[in-house]
């Protein structure tokens, strides 16, 4: 895939660019190429827009800001004051296994794949910088004590895809289909009064080397969101145990008996998201937390 392109299909537009460190592409259910372009521009646009204001990677946006504050407090901007909001709602319902301070375990665990397993020593350590309620959020402060920070990435790709499609409904009323590295939106069945046919990822055909994918199953998409949590990619495999990247925040350690994916259905994408992460959390309760939860869904072992 090229930085960013634009191509023809059949029946349908294919905007593509990388943003996120994932692939992105747009589906624009139509033939009228000055409008493809347009909505093109436009997700690209606001993809790279929140990718460089809400990853924890660059050093000149808000998060770093926060990060580096050293216990002082931070005046945010509305948009980060509701991700934060919404975070805060998602430690809450989780009873606290979904932490956005968390991600400093990372230091900790490195899932490439090896059997390089951290001391629990080092893991204590982190810990003490872990815990949504030793920060002060009062809208719109935030006070981040040293040594700790946030991490908004278990939120901000399925943000993305939701702020993008909101954008592309504004300015057309075509069917579009927004996927940033599997995340997806559709904002309408097609002129054609279908919707569009998305592919549940295999994860036992992951070939690692290579970006193609083998589907464990297709269906029709009309409306709404999905989103896949899983390990397939991202994993550390020590003494036949296989340590999934989901760490419980409570114990700085993998969540076990997880699946390997969940791909759940849901209203909008960043409700997808949450459901899948929180199903992962739930280890071998997975499948009983989402049928609780009355949506469509996939659990892959």
């Amino acid at each position: 895939m090229t930085e960013s392109e634009l191509l023809q299909k059949e029946n349908y537009w294919l905007g593509r660019f990388k943003a996120m460190a994932s692939p992105c592409e747009i589906l624009i259910d139509s033939d009228d190429a000055p409008l493809a372009a347009q909505l093109h521009h436009v997700a690209k646009t606001e993809a790279l827009r929140i990718e460089q204001k809400f990853s924890r990677y660059r050093q000149d946006n808000i998060i770093w800001q926060i990060n580096q504050s050293a216990g002082k407090p931070v005046q945010v901007d509305d948009e980060t004051a509701a991700l934060l909001d919404y975070a805060r709602q998602c430690f809450e319902l989780s009873d606290g296994t979904f932490d956005v301070t968390s991600g400093v375990l990372r230091k900790a665990w490195h899932f490439d794949g090896s059997d390089r397993i951290p001391t629990q020593n080092l893991i204590d350590d982190l810990l003490e910088y872990v815990g949504w309620p030793k920060i002060t959020w009062e809208r719109p402060y935030i006070t981040v004590p040293e040594g700790m920070e946030i991490d908004l990435g278990g939120i901000g790709k399925e943000y993305a895809v939701d702020r993008t499609a909101l954008l592309l409904t504004q300015l057309s009323d075509v069917s579009v289909l927004v996927n940033y590295g599997g995340d997806l939106m559709a904002t309408k069945a097609r002129q054609n009064g279908q919707g569009w046919i998305v592919g549940i990822e295999d994860p036992k055909k992951i070939n690692k080397k290579s970006s193609k994918t083998v589907s464990k199953t297709e269906f029709e998409l009309v409306q709404g969101g999905i989103a896949t949590s899983g390990d397939t990619r991202r994993y550390l495999l020590k003494d036949g145990i296989r340590y999934s990247h989901i760490l419980d925040p409570h114990t700085g350690w993998p969540v076990r008996n997880a699946p390997h994916s969940v791909t759940v259905v849901a209203g909008t994408c960043t409700e997808a998201g949450i459901l899948a992460t929180l199903a992962m959390l739930h280890g071998k309760q997975a499948e009983s937390f989402l049928k609780a939860q009355g949506v469509r869904f996939w659990c892959l072992r």
